[in-house]
């Protein structure tokens, strides 16, 4: 009896160390595939600004208000990627849903500015260590306001 139940325990362990083994390779294989591409979240705060999966959200750190088509934001992410493929992402991104990139500009953290018919959107990429913070900045494009030219010259 003890022999038997000394089998099963034997077969019952084995057939969880091959399924926990083929497990990670898979894993692992999926990632060496892909570890230069992130994917864009589903949950996302403004569904037309992506943020890359698996970053989440700081809530202490953003805020947003919305009303009648203007918007207004600062949210921030928190995850693992590098700032290579942060840019990367955005540049690929950003496109999709109508937004046009006016520049990047790097002095250690990242800017990328990015505009559209009535908004512009600035996202600011921080690293520390292998950790990443995203900044999304939102809100409406400034008004041009029409100087008029005095009739007459001030006196």
């Amino acid at each position: 009896m003890k022999a038997k139940v000394l089998i099963l325990a034997l077969l019952g362990s084995c057939a969880l160390g091959f399924l926990g083994c083929a497990d990670l390779s898979n894993k692992n294989d999926n990632l060496s595939k892909n570890s230069n591409l992130l994917e864009p979240s589903a949950a996302l705060k403004f569904n037309d600004v992506p943020v890359p999966m698996g970053f989440k959200s700081l809530p202490q750190g953003s805020y947003s208000f919305e009303t009648s088509g203007v918007r207004v934001g600062v949210l921030k992410y928190q995850g693992k990627a590098n700032p290579d493929q942060l840019i990367n992402f955005y540049k690929e991104q950003m496109p999709l849903y109508n937004w046009n990139l006016l520049n990047i500009v790097e002095y250690g953290d990242r800017l990328m500015n990015f505009d559209r018919e009535n908004e512009t959107c600035i996202i600011s990429l921080l690293s520390k260590g292998s950790t990443s913070i995203i900044t999304v900045s939102l809100g409406p494009k400034p008004q041009q306001i029409s100087q008029k030219k005095p009739k007459q010259p001030v006196k």
